[in-house]
């Protein structure tokens, strides 16, 4: 294993989509959500930890989920946790994790990576991210990676890749057209019949000093709060930092600006996992097209549906078609699948009553 390879895991995220089963004190990212017997942080971290030893791999979270983070990853060292005083989006995360690592190692190999993804076929993950860092020891390029799109999905980022393949030896690698977020459902059916386009699945690779560089000449400001000195431990100075700093992503800040971008076509089978129906296309489904993730269920002319309980409870379904069924200790939520715009609404709802409640 290359112990010049590091990697960057961003567990800031509150997956308040994942409403009730994600709640502020225990966010997604710490939670089996897909049934698998890991938390999708373990995953994560045992996914990448394939490529890159787990002394190399750094953790940015929320202060108050450290004793969660290490709890759930033995052998992790308190310096390996970056905690952020608050949330800024991904590029002050970034520049963080950068600067704690060019202390140890300022040729390093970075990669960045939300901790709270689906991979299917971690064989040929592996393969696409050891490609990913042998083409950034050689390059000054952000390489970037992208999944060929199996459906129409408004709520992904694509990127329009050329057939152009600029370094022979790295044959899945291509030129960067053009990224777009977030697109309408006709224009992402229009992207994936020109076969031109991939889904944005949030991680990259780059070598130490283009990371700095791309910061310096895309996100001044934050490359002068976060990467102008040396690193320093000192919760004091990053709440500072954080209390000033811009909220801004990598992709806006610095991945659709740069001109070194290159996207690694790759296809491990991938999701984000980021609403209850995703959840539900991610997971496997029983003879009626439902997604029982977690509980001791029994259906009766039920389909469509997906499923997430403690495993403690027992439930009994009948007559439903297209909802999800989720429940917490002490919260059962049933909707409509794809109502996901309505979860925060439920959530802000229950969390009211109870404060009300609690003061009455």
């Amino acid at each position: 294993m290359n112990t010049n390879n590091y990697c960057i895991i961003m567990a800031g995220g509150l997956g308040s989509r994942f409403w009730p089963i994600s709640q502020p004190q225990a966010p997604k990212q710490f939670l089996d959500i897909l049934g698998t017997g890991e938390t999708m942080l373990q995953s994560t971290v045992r996914r990448y930890s394939k490529v890159c030893p787990l002394e190399n791999i750094y953790i940015v979270t929320g202060e108050s989920m450290i004793g969660r983070v290490m709890e759930q990853i033995p052998g992790l060292k308190p310096e390996q946790v970056l905690l952020e005083p608050y949330r800024r989006n991904t590029a002050p995360c970034v520049a963080y994790a950068a600067s704690a690592i060019r202390a140890v190692n300022p040729n390093a190999t970075v990669v960045v990576t939300p901790s709270d993804h689906a991979i299917f076929d971690e064989d040929r993950f592996v393969e696409s991210l050891q490609q990913a860092f042998q083409v950034c020891e050689r390059q000054d390029w952000i390489v970037t990676m992208g999944v060929p799109p199996t459906a129409p999905i408004s709520t992904y980022g694509y990127i329009q890749n050329s057939e152009e393949v600029p370094l022979p030896s790295a044959p899945d690698v291509h030129d960067v057209v053009a990224f777009t977020e977030k697109p309408s459902v006709s224009m992402a059916k229009s992207f994936i019949a020109t076969g031109e386009f991939l889904w944005n699945v949030g991680i990259f690779v780059w070598r130490l000093p283009v990371l700095l560089d791309a910061f310096k000449r895309h996100l001044p400001a934050i490359a002068s709060s976060f990467l102008a000195d040396e690193y320093t431990d000192s919760p004091q100075h990053w709440e500072q930092v954080y209390s000033t700093c811009e909220s801004i992503s990598v992709d806006f800040g610095i991945m659709e600006k740069a001109d070194n971008v290159h996207v690694l076509k790759a296809n491990f089978g991938w999701s984000d996992v980021e609403t209850w129906d995703s959840l539900f296309l991610a997971c496997p489904k029983d003879s009626c097209n439902n997604a029982i993730v977690a509980g001791d269920v029994f259906t009766y002319d039920v389909h469509n549906c997906v499923v997430k309980v403690p495993h403690t409870k027992t439930l009994v379904l009948q007559g439903l078609d297209c909802y999800v069924i989720a429940s917490s200790d002490d919260t059962l939520m049933i909707c409509r699948r794809g109502a996901e715009d309505q979860v925060f609404r439920f959530a802000n709802d229950v969390e009211f009553k109870k404060l009300v409640d609690k003061k009455g």
